[in-house]
């Protein structure tokens, strides 16, 4: 690594670190979602040249895997069993409404094939990323779009938590610092290391997040094993996924997406206020409280959702049940919804084929 790229990727880290305090120094719960991925839009679009190794980014979608396995456990799935006619109304309304709205944005060519159907599927952030990039959408594009989402879910949260006087719990350096247990978290690595692996040797799309999550799950579950990471190492997984992105934008995409921002801004617009609507009969018929049952049904995605409701006091039980049963669906769907789309979108713009020479003769 020569002195120059070495200074580039300390700029970055310091730039990242920056843009983290500053956006949550306002209140925006997604600071260490949105940080390090601006900054990394900003180097690669003045031409820094950096490119993240891939060993990076496997690892750190292990990690993620891991963070996502542990907001579930028995409690989670048995809640979803005692109320599944709420969970799976609820999941089928707003997986719904985003596919409508994806298949929309992709037929009237606000972004290319599939990439609008899984911009706008609302599982969790990083792994949407991960699936649209394994199953050949424009990755940059998809997370334009989700974190476009994002950043409006987090700020209406953040809106509505203070409007209801659910303040922020703690200060959110403080958890960062706080110690881990020292054996759940070497356990949880290597877990996420093992997993992380085996996904890549079997060659599944994805399959460095969905394998550490899924034995996570598994053992978090059973109660094995408690999935546990110190949160520097998340926040270094997290500036790790968003690089990688950001560090693939260009200025033609850039420009594709300023051009489709205002349509995009748009239909987010829409998904949040039918969510909105949806979270206060959630309210209503189940009699928790508005901030938990927005965050319960948000757009926003597991990952994202997981970190903003740890920073206001909300029923985590419920809205992580509610978003895991989500991004389940998501997963188990998102491939077939994401083909359809990009078959249908080939048939409608596909050229018109060429005339034979008896054509043109007639």
């Amino acid at each position: 690594m020569s002195a120059r790229t070495a200074g580039l990727w300390l700029a970055l880290l310091a730039a990242s670190a920056v843009g983290t305090v500053l956006m949550e120094a306002t209140g925006l719960s997604a600071g260490l979602l949105l940080g390090p991925m601006l900054a990394a839009i900003l180097f690669s679009a003045r031409g820094a040249g950096l490119s993240l190794p891939r060993p990076c980014f496997v690892g750190a979608q292990a990690l993620i895997g891991c963070l996502i396995a542990g907001t579930l456990d028995i409690s989670t799935f048995s809640r979803v069993v005692t109320q599944w006619p709420i969970f799976v109304g609820v999941t089928a309304a707003t997986l719904g409404a985003s596919s409508l709205l994806g298949y929309l944005l992709s037929r009237w060519r606000v972004l290319p094939g599939s990439t609008a159907i899984w911009g706008s599927m609302p599982g969790a952030a990083s792994a949407m990323v991960v699936m649209a990039d394994a199953f050949g959408a424009d990755a940059r594009l998809v997370a334009f779009m989700t974190y476009t989402r994002v950043v409006c879910v987090a700020a209406v949260a953040s809106i509505l938590a203070a409007a209801l006087g659910a303040h922020r719990s703690g200060d959110w350096l403080v958890t960062m610092l706080a110690p881990a247990p020292l054996v759940p978290s070497l356990a949880t690595l290597a877990v996420a290391a093992a997993g992380a692996f085996v996904g890549l040797r079997l060659r599944i799309p994805g399959g460095a997040l969905l394998l550490p999550m899924a034995a996570g799950i598994t053992l978090h579950a059973l109660g094995v094993l408690r999935m546990t990471l110190p949160e520097p190492l998340l926040a270094v997984a997290y500036a790790l996924v968003r690089w990688r992105i950001g560090l693939a934008f260009t200025r033609e995409t850039l420009a594709l997406a300023a051009r489709a921002l205002p349509r995009v801004l748009l239909a987010t617009g829409a998904l949040i206020g039918f969510s909105a609507m949806l979270s206060l009969l959630l309210a209503k018929l189940t009699g928790i409280d508005p901030v938990s049952a927005y965050l319960a049904v948000s757009p926003g995605g597991l990952d994202s959702v997981a970190i903003i409701a740890t920073s206001v006091p909300v029923d985590q039980p419920f809205v992580m049940a509610m978003q895991a049963l989500r991004f389940l669906a998501v997963l188990a769907l998102g491939p077939s919804l994401a083909r359809f789309a990009a078959v249908r979108f080939a048939r409608a713009y596909s050229p018109p084929s060429s005339l034979g020479e008896g054509d043109r003769d007639a």
